[in-house]
């Protein structure tokens, strides 16, 4: 079972390599079984060595003589359900049992595992690990089932077409007769590789579209699951620290007299703008750094605000920036409007307050470095590492572990950086654990974005032009510097562009500007978080201006849409949107198609007198395509929206004199089980590729509940988070 490896991940260390210029290449694994290698569209081209019959694979499928299927993946599991739904498409078409299949983490080789739907880069993010493993993974397992098949027809002498792969064996159904995988396999490595093979369709199905029992959850309800933070190498010491309060700062001085005299504190670390207490237990660690005296150099940041950011972001949308979309003539359609409606949108920083705290246990020494992680990025920690120890590649092995909630903070090694800088000042491991106050306040966050947008309507009150200008940081302009062309990246542009309604006319433009000193980063959905808000708010300000219904407003726009259409229409009718409701209490809409999924959702929200807001309840209706584990997708979009609705009421990272002023969830609070509202998901059924289900459901539901709002109390808030009070004067 795949929790077999859940406490043993492969390493960093070297694999062997079948070649072979084809789809597929099979050969004799290690114990006589079927070893599959197989082209994920991950990593650059074919990966041909230049003048050998040589194709360097992305992934593996080995069959063991035991019968087992050994699954080895790129993507990684952080609650997102991917170690269930990705072997189940294997199983699909193996026609094995899903019990029989293990998986194992990929070691770090993005030249193998590299993934182009980021930029070449080994990582799990952007909603894409089903969406990049559907065709070929399926492919494999039909592969592999016909040369199984093959291999024991050739044994009894027969037509293969007589034969039936079922249940991780080939049977004879005339005689009776039946041989497993794993008696079969050694006899189907030594076959040639079929040039194609059929797949199933649809409505042959037996695992694809049901709900499978998440296969990770027995080893984490037992507490044998190992995630980063619970790594404990022989010898190993305990580490926390602080890093300068200021963005920027160093060390000026310390005074670890006291420090020194707890009980269990080994020894002080110094870095140029942090400081680490090493321990026998985080307790003592954490006790020695409160007793540290450490006096800081704030450096060019002392004086940094928020409000000097937002200015600077608000004077940038008044000059042109780079065309991420042009329809029509926007000018032209907007001076023959009869009305102009114009807005400024703002969404604030965010910090990702895993519930897994950023951690790294590392061991540096002379001829070496090892490392033991969760991350969503293992090669990147695998360079970032060498680099900071000063070795070679090869000389620096991670482990990779499950990660207590990523979000997109885990796609970044800079604490992998910190760890290793530490641990070069140790004599053996160390796990460097970050507070709950340094995880937040030295988070890499996700942008603030300043949008000035603009629509102009006809005489029905219907747009006949729309014009957004958005400003802030582009975080793949750092991350994946080839994804950043033209002044523009897919990420920052998402959810802005390439609407779902009939637009004459459209003008979307991007300007960078990156703020002093602040890390930012990949965050839960990203830039659609950014722009579904803005587009979607600001469409309910036009249904609005026109005194038309929001969700009939949107239908009128839907003409050439039909799957954006099924689903804000199932969302209105399961939500009982005409069904009218209390005084301060309204229902808001939102429709969007990001991450290649079709979603909506309707969220219905109580505005209290003294202005604190509460959402009663979601509904949501979703086409993502061909669905894999109905119970994944509803758990996906339950848990999005609890992370959206997070941000839409709390989420609001705040710099004053160069420093983050929250620091711990008493500051930066998070939805607690009593706010939770109830979440209806509604699926509709569709026989189109897969979308992406982990990051969708955030970017919808703020929105819809900024929308609800505007229905309850009539103010429309175009900033996040949330702050009717302030609006209302009644705080």
């Amino acid at each position: 079972m795949i929790r077999e490896s859940l406490s043993s991940p492969v390493t960093g260390a070297s694999r062997s390599v079948l070649s072979r210029r084809q789809f597929l290449q099979a050969g004799a694994a290690a114990g006589g079984g079927l070893m599959l290698s197989l082209s994920l569209p991950f990593g650059y081209g074919d990966a041909v060595a230049s003048g050998a019959d040589a194709f360097v694979p992305n992934a593996f499928i080995r069959i063991d003589s035991d019968g087992r299927i050994v699954l080895t993946m790129p993507s990684v599991e952080m609650g997102q359900g991917t170690y269930t739904a990705i072997p189940m498409l294997i199983a699909e078409e193996l026609e094995a049992d899903l019990s029989q299949v293990r998986l194992e983490h990929a070691p770090p080789n993005e030249r193998l595992y590299g993934n182009p739907l980021l930029g070449g880069i080994q990582a799990t993010g952007n909603s894409n690990a089903i969406r990049a493993a559907w065709q070929p993974l399926r492919h494999a397992g039909a592969t592999a089932r016909t040369m199984l098949v093959a291999a024991a027809a050739q044994r009894w002498n027969i037509d293969p077409a007589s034969c039936r792969a079922q249940s991780g064996e080939v049977l004879h159904p005339a005689t009776g007769r039946r041989f497993t995988y794993g008696e079969l396999a050694p006899d189907a490595a030594r076959l040639p590789v079929p040039e194609s093979v059929v797949l199933k369709r649809s409505e042959e199905f037996r695992l694809i579209g049901t709900p499978a029992k998440r296969l990770d959850t027995p080893a984490k309800v037992n507490g044998t699951a190992v995630y980063g933070i619970d790594v404990r190498p022989p010898g190993v010491k305990i580490a926390t620290l602080a890093q300068s309060p200021v963005f920027g700062g160093r060390v000026r001085g310390v005074d670890d007299t006291a420090a020194m005299a707890v009980k269990g504190v080994r020894q002080i670390v110094r870095l140029d703008d942090a400081v680490a207490v090493v321990a026998d237990h985080m307790g003592a660690a954490k006790k020695g750094l409160a007793a540290l005296v450490i006096e800081w150099d704030d450096g060019p940041h002392a004086g940094l605000t928020t409000r000097e950011i937002v200015a600077e972001l608000e004077t940038a949308t008044l000059n042109p920036g780079a065309v991420a979309q042009k329809i029509g003539n926007v000018d032209q359609a907007m001076a023959s409007a009869v009305t102009r409606i114009e807005a400024i949108y703002q969404v604030p920083f965010l910090a990702h307050a895993t519930m897994e705290p950023v951690n790294c246990t590392a061991h540096v020494r002379p001829d070496g470095c090892e490392v033991w992680v969760g991350t969503q990025a293992i090669a990147r920690v695998q360079a970032a590492a060498a680099k900071a120890a000063g070795l070679p590649l090869d000389k620096v092995v991670v482990h990779n572990y499950l990660i207590g909630g990523g979000f997109g903070r885990r796609l970044e090694a800079d604490y992998v950086v910190r760890a290793i800088q530490i641990a070069q000042h140790v004599d053996g491991p160390v796990k460097v654990v970050w507070t709950r106050e340094e995880d937040i306040q030295h988070d890499m966050y996700r942008p603030y974005w300043l949008d000035r947008i603009s629509a102009g309507l006809d005489e029905k009150g219907m747009p006949v032009a729309w014009s957004n200008r958005f400003a802030g940081s582009s975080v793949l302009a750092r991350w994946a510097p080839p994804t950043f062309n033209n002044g523009l990246d897919p990420d920052t542009i998402e959810g802005a562009i390439d609407l779902v309604y009939d637009l004459p006319n459209l003008h979307v433009e991007y300007v960078r500007v990156e703020p002093p000193g602040i890390p930012t980063a990949f965050w839960r959905s990203v830039g659609p978080s950014h722009n579904v808000f803005v587009t979607e708010s600001f469409m309910d300000e036009l249904a609005a201006a026109a005194k038309q219904d929001p969700v009939a407003y949107r239908l009128a726009l839907l003409g050439k849409t039909p799957r954006a259409r099924a689903v804000l229409e199932l969302a209105a009718q399961k939500a009982d949107w005409e069904q009218p409701l209390p005084e301060r209490v309204g229902r808001g809409v939102s429709l969007q198609h990001v991450f290649a999924t079709y979603m909506a959702h309707v969220a219905e929200v109580e505005v209290a007198k003294d202005g604190v807001v509460r959402v009663r309840r979601v509904v949501c209706a979703v086409d993502c395509g061909t669905v894999v584990n109905p119970d994944t997708v509803r758990a996906q979009i339950q848990s999005a929206v609890m992370f959206g609705i997070t941000a839409a009421l709390h989420g609001e990272i705040t710099v004053k004199d160069g420093r983050v002023e929250q620091s711990n969830f008493d500051t930066y609070p998070i939805l607690r089980m009593n706010e939770a509202p109830a979440v209806e998901v509604h699926i509709v059924p569709s026989s189109e590729p897969p979308g992406g289900m982990g990051e969708a459901g955030t970017s919808a539901i703020v929105p819809a509940v900024a929308n609800a709002v505007f229905a309850a109390t009539g103010k429309r808030l175009r900033k996040m988070p949330i702050d009717v009070a302030a609006q209302e004067g009644t705080k």
